[in-house]
């Protein structure tokens, strides 16, 4: 069995651990501080994430693509020469940036964001910039290698180890105010993903077969190539995740001012802004841990077909990752859509986000494809193109943000809008860019099926929510319909062929190993 295959099932599993240990985080941090304590937090967070891209420099992806490449070569001088630069790297810059964003934080709260409350969350969060500076080029170098198991354990260590200080932490701090149980919170993340970074380590040392630390600095000054070669791969792909980033960290700035603009005040914006981004967005995205999981395993499995000139191999692997991205992100499309608010009730104990939920849950089957599209434009060298995508998205999603929000009756659902239109348009011209260089084939009927299959689940879940047994309490209720739709949703997409039998035998053969 392919290791791509067998990779990817194994990310998907500790995907799905850590979501669900991610949505106990969250729920945990709701129930706490509530809807403007998410806001805070989540205004912060798109600026650690903008620090850290600049940090990594989108070596994550190049260590991953050119470890495959020696180690298919056999050339383990080779992977340590990668590793090396990449420390060196990495970890010049996160002591550049750690102190940068600390010191920043103070204008960002008080002038870009127009709360001042996030600057406790903002210095409480930096020390996490070296931390994942150096996991993230143990991933790389894991991931390269096809053994992905490391990588997912890693996140399932670092969301227990969150779950257990989350609710510690905002707790001892609340009495001092919301934005210290935010603060708390982020502390908590940084502790998770120290944990995180504890284990990646050992078990790099365990496995590794070679010395890092015999003649580094020796290696670091004769990896001039290496570097370039790092470089070549890593900047443009840089270039797109610094989109994605700049973007996400004007995103809560200019949803703010143009909040402003539109009469709504900063106390409330925030409220909003939590709902949207700390309540809304985490469900849609839920699916994401098996599009990021198919993208981690695509990267190496595509670089290494494309490396032999197997074409077939590459449009076979992408045709089997938008396959399983449609089953899924279809499923979780109908039932976010048809059980928003009793979801959002069971949750957060609001039923407040559950319009945005509606708002946008129709459209997000287009993000759950972007993942694995934006993997093969960097497995074929085509980052720059991924790129370009990137940046008209992300500035046609901050003109609608902005154009919309500003208007009193769109108001805070114009930037759940933004976030729809960019990306549809993103996940479009990856589609578009993929198709020029890759024989690819459309099959337009299983597009059909699929939409029968789910509008037929969708309506009878619905009716069976509020009909059968509507004298029951929320609870039963619920979990009942989500389970006649899943049932309903597999046997019409075994039905109908989406799912075949090779797919059963696959994942069989998988977990027994």
């Amino acid at each position: 069995m392919s290791k791509f295959l067998k990779g990817t099932l194994i990310l998907m599993m500790a995907g799905l651990i850590t979501r669900v240990l991610g949505f106990i985080n969250r729920i945990v941090v709701a129930r706490f501080i509530g809807e403007e304590g998410v806001g805070l937090f989540m205004m912060a967070f798109p600026t650690l994430i903008l620090v850290i891209t600049i940090t990594q420099m989108g070596i994550p992806v190049a260590i991953s693509k050119n470890v495959a490449e020696a180690e298919a070569r056999g050339d383990f001088k080779k992977i340590k020469k990668i590793l090396v630069v990449s420390l060196a790297v990495t970890l010049s810059l996160s002591l550049i940036f750690t102190p940068g964003l600390i010191l920043l934080a103070p204008y960002l709260s008080h002038t870009l964001f127009t709360d001042p409350r996030t600057y406790y969350p903002l210095v409480a969060i930096a020390p996490i910039v070296p931390i994942v500076a150096i996991s993230s080029v143990i991933r790389g170098y894991f991931q390269g290698r096809q053994n992905m198991a490391p990588a997912a354990f890693s996140q399932v260590i670092e969301q227990i180890i969150r779950i257990l200080l989350i609710a510690i932490m905002t707790k001892a701090f609340l009495p001092y105010g919301i934005e210290y149980a935010a603060a708390g919170a982020m502390i908590a993340s940084v502790l998770g993903e120290l944990a995180s970074l504890i284990y990646l380590f050992t078990a790099f040392k365990l496995k590794k077969k070679f010395k890092i630390r015999k003649n580094f600095f020796k290696s670091v000054s004769s990896g001039k190539q290496t570097f370039k070669e790092l470089m070549e791969i890593a900047l443009p792909a840089t270039g797109s995740r610094m989109i994605g980033s700049l973007s996400w960290f004007f995103e809560p700035i200019v949803v703010s001012h143009s909040l402003a603009i539109a009469g709504v005040a900063a106390v409330a914006a925030t409220k909003q802004y939590g709902a949207l981004t700390g309540y809304a967005l985490p469900l849609l995205m839920l699916p994401s841990f098996i599009t990021v999981s198919l993208s981690t395993s695509l990267v190496p499995a595509i670089s290494e077909a494309n490396s032999k000139k197997e074409y077939k191999t590459v449009e076979h692997r992408l045709q089997q990752a938008l396959r399983f991205s449609l089953i899924t992100g279809g499923l979780a499309v109908i039932l976010l859509y048809v059980f928003a608010e009793p979801l959002m009730q069971m949750m957060y104990g609001s039923k407040n986000g559950a319009g945005f939920i509606k708002l946008m849950a129709p459209f997000f089957i287009f993000y759950y494809y972007q993942g694995p599209l934006q993997a093969v434009l960097q497995a074929l060298n085509l980052a720059r193109a991924a790129m370009i995508n990137s940046l008209i998205g992300a500035i046609v999603k901050t003109a609608v943000i902005f154009l919309l929000a500003t208007q009193p009756q769109f108001g805070i659902n114009g930037a759940a809008l933004g976030i729809v239109v960019g990306t549809l348009l993103v996940t479009l011209l990856h589609f578009m860019t993929v198709m020029k260089v890759i024989p690819f084939t459309i099959y337009v009927m299983d597009y059909v099926k699929f939409l029968a299959a789910t509008l037929v689940s969708a309506v009878a879940s619905y009716w069976f929510y509020r009909v059968p047994f509507h004298e029951l309490s929320m609870l039963p209720r619920l979990m009942g319909s989500i389970l006649v739709m899943c049932l309903l949703y597999t046997v019409l997409l075994w039905m109908t062929g989406l799912i075949k039998k090779s797919d059963i035998v696959m994942f069989q053969k998988l977990i027994k190993k």
